[in-house]
């Protein structure tokens, strides 16, 4: 093999006689021209596994099975084939090192370029990343004088980077073997293509020379990147994940970049030895850049707190994770697990003790969850004291089994400023499937079962769609809402109205108004589902001015028609802490003429629990314009008689479960009679909801229930109905029409049902 040099052709394995002047390629010194020249040599160092341009975030652990032994036989061949290689070459080895001292200032730059060599620190569970530029030097050795004095260059280099990183032997000789078998391949092309510059002109020639040298870069990448995939391989890694693509193909660019450099800066060097030293200050500054960009890497995938990973981290370690599980062989195989957890009273540590207190309880979690680490898998945290661990399991029990390791090992009080802190946490399972196939479902999937462990009261809850109420069709149908109701659309949404019937008299005292929406595409929307949605958005106050609107407004219609009735509004949890509800209400009253005492807001006990001084602070102002004030579901909730003393309540509306039991279970007929009597001796009327049936109807009677509602009376239904009803109404056994059919819409979102208060679809009401 030809290689090039000044004036002479030096003969591969065969040297000339000394005394040959060899220029260009004898002196050839090292610069890059880009800011980003990673894992130019990649060798792995005594805290990480294979030094990649982008690591792969998990790493499996090594050990002695049948799997390392044939990996470390594929490494002792490949050592051994490098070094049967050099052996061939002692001739041109030994030549070279004695006639030619540029050879030996071209191994003292790879030398040099190898003490610049760093470690760029990754994510956790993520293998560090090796900076150095050495292979631009060796391969242009390579080019002057032969694959022998370029393996042994090389193999200077690899013991100054080993020394300096302190790599363990093993991998310092696996990375010599690697470099020396691509160098080999590249020397058959470069026998081949056999490239002069300095001897050969025109066209075809310089065409020639191009061809051989990117040819020989080109099989020198895809050497040494089948040799590094092999090996990977073989310890279990995937190469069908993104990190891992991406490695390679990051790797493959900036290994070219450098390779590629070495005939540009022989040509340099042919010109004047003294540019050689030049070289490294433009070096040091791309590895200044390096290392800064690499810096910048590592905080963009990692918790700048605790060291773990972040957001971003997670969702590569959740695409490394399934793209193990899919190349898993296993009888059983595995798939992807995410854990999300959340830290309860967390606040009460910062309100406490103080942020740096509660920073210091984040650190201690951190470490013992990444204590917990699974083979395959990356623990990160997410935000606030919310964790992630993405793992992989073969069921739902064994994401269960890591789930207890997780509320065992946080289970252990943590000492903060002399106090002991018991520490547990709420935990959410959601596994990678069809339904969860990508990060953004299945960190919605983990966050839904997390809360409903919480809600719940216990520590461990997995994904169970039924608990899901935020599903994406149930959004769309929320937005759907807010566009019927901006648009004032009257076809869409409207108010059905249930009459409530004095008991004494049998006559209709009050209806209450109960919200109905028929969707364009669904048909009539189960108002109990909209509402679990549109509870916590803004889409209520949109709600409660319209129902307030379109209720003063038929009550005024029906005053004008000779029917002066009382109309009954439900309210949500959310109106009771606005001033807005109040503003409204005397606004409305006021542009149509309506008494206040002709309107009625309704009000749940639940709905008073989160912040119950600004709840009856708003209360008060509502009964000051001379609105009455109903408490709904009375004996479902809390403090009851609390809200009796401390509210100026008009009335007790006794909840179904009571009323319809009152047949059949003596506990309930007794309940509903002690309401009764508790409600009469304060002056506050009651009615009972969901009566059905005629004994139901007497039983409240005797008991003295001031008023009934239900299906023995009448469905809800539309106000222009409600006056001929009215006509025709008296009391007794009622007509009861075959109520519709429920029916279960696309994609989850329930219709409506029977048009009757049992189904609790009341205008602005949380249930």
């Amino acid at each position: 093999m030809r290689l090039w040099a000044s004036g002479r052709t030096v003969t591969t394995g065969r040297g000339r006689a000394g005394g040959e002047r060899h220029t260009a390629f004898e002196r050839i010194g090292c610069c890059a021209f880009t800011r980003h020249y990673y894992v130019l040599l990649t060798l792995p160092t005594a805290v990480g596994g294979e030094g990649e341009a982008v690591s792969m975030p998990t790493r499996i652990r090594a050990d002695w099975t049948s799997r390392h032994r044939v990996t470390m036989y594929v490494e002792a061949i490949v050592v051994a084939a490098t070094v049967a290689l050099a052996i061939t070459q002692l001739g041109n080895i030994t030549h070279t090192a004695t006639t030619h001292g540029a050879f030996w200032l071209m191994t003292g730059l790879a030398m040099l370029a190898g003490t610049q060599a760093f470690v760029a620190a990754m994510p956790p569970g993520r293998a560090p990343m090796i900076i150095c530029p050495t292979i631009c030097f060796t391969f242009a050795v390579q080019l002057c004088w032969g694959l022998g004095p370029a393996i042994v260059a090389q193999s200077a280099a690899v013991i100054v980077v080993a020394v300096r990183l302190r790599a363990g032997v093993r991998e310092a000789l696996w990375s010599f073997g690697q470099i020396g078998l691509a160098f080999a391949a590249a020397s058959v092309i470069l026998y081949a293509g056999d490239p002069d510059p300095f001897h050969r002109d025109g066209p075809n020639n310089i065409v020639v020379d191009a061809v051989s040298v990117i040819g020989a870069v080109v099989v020198w990448l895809v050497t040494y990147g089948v040799l590094g995939a092999l090996r990977a391989r073989l310890q279990g890694q995937s190469l069908r994940s993104r990190a891992a693509t991406t490695a390679t193909a990051n790797q493959a660019l900036f290994n070219a970049s450098l390779l590629l450099l070495s005939p540009v800066l022989a040509v340099t060097a042919h010109v004047d030895l003294g540019f050689l030293p030049l070289v490294f200050i433009p070096l040091y500054a791309v590895h200044r850049m390096a290392k800064l960009s690499a810096e910048r890497d590592l905080a963009a995938r990692l918790d700048p707190l605790t060291g773990l990973a972040n957001r971003t981290g997670l969702r590569h370690g959740l695409d490394e994770v399934v793209a193990i599980c899919a190349g898993d062989s296993r009888a059983a195989p595995r798939r992807a697990t995410l854990l999300m957890l959340d830290l309860d009273r967390f606040k009460q540590v910062n309100d406490a003790l103080g942020h740096d207190v509660g920073d210091q309880l984040l650190i201690a979690v951190a470490r013992r969850l990444a204590a917990l680490r699974p083979e395959v898998g990356t623990v990160a945290r997410l935000g606030g004291d919310e964790f992630a661990i993405v793992a992989a399991t073969r069921d739902i029990g064994e994401a269960h089994d890591l789930a207890d390791r997780v509320v065992c090992a946080l289970s252990q009080p943590v000492t903060l400023d002399g106090l002991r802190v018991d520490v547990t946490a709420s935990v959410g399972i959601a596994l990678h499937d069809e339904d969860a196939a990508d990060f953004s479902t299945l960190m919605r999937h983990a966050d839904v079962a997390m809360y409903d462990a919480k809600q719940r009261g216990d520590a461990i809850a997995a994904y169970q769609p039924g608990h899901d109420t935020n599903s994406p069709q149930r959004l769309r149908l929320l937005t759907d809402f807010r566009h019927a109701l901006e648009a004032s659309d009257r076809d869409q949404i409207s108010m059905h109205y249930q009459p409530q019937v004095c008991l004494s008299s049998g006559t209709v005292d009050s209806v209450e108004a109960l919200l109905r929406w028929r969707h364009p595409t669904y048909g009539l929307v189960d108002t109990q589902e909209l509402m679990t949605v549109a509870e916590h958005s803004s889409v209520m106050h949109l709600l409660t001015d319209r129902v307030i609107e379109d209720v003063v407004g038929q009550v005024a219609t029906w005053r004008a028609q000779g029917l002066d009735m009382r109309a009954a509004i439900n309210v949500s949890s959310r109106d009771l802490y606005s001033d807005d509800i109040v503003a409204q209400l005397s606004t409305t009253l006021a542009r149509h003429s309506v008494a206040p005492d002709r309107i009625q807001i309704e009000i749940t006990e639940s709905a008073l629990l989160a912040d119950p001084s600004r709840a009856i602070n708003t209360v008060n102002r509502v009964c000051a314009l001379g609105v009455s004030v109903a408490l709904d579901d009375f004996g479902t909730g809390y403090s009851s008689l609390q809200h009796l003393r401390k509210l100026p309540i008009a009335e007790i509306k006794i909840d179904k479960s009571f009323v319809a039991g009152m047949a059949d279970n003596r506990d309930d007929a007794a309940i509903v009679r002690s309401t009764v009597d508790l409600a009469g001796s304060l002056g506050i009327r009651t009615v009972a909801e969901g009566v059905e049936t005629e004994y139901t109807r007497q039983l409240l009677a005797d008991a003295g229930c001031t008023l009934v509602q239900g299906w023995l009376t009448a469905y809800p239904m539309p106000a222009d109905e409600l006056i001929g009803w009215i006509a025709t109404h008296r009391v007794g056994p009622a007509a009861v029409t075959a109520a519709p059919p429920r029916v279960e819409l696309p994609d989850g979102v329930p219709s409506g049902g029977p048009d009757d208060n049992r189904d609790e679809t009341y205008a602005g009401s949380q249930r």
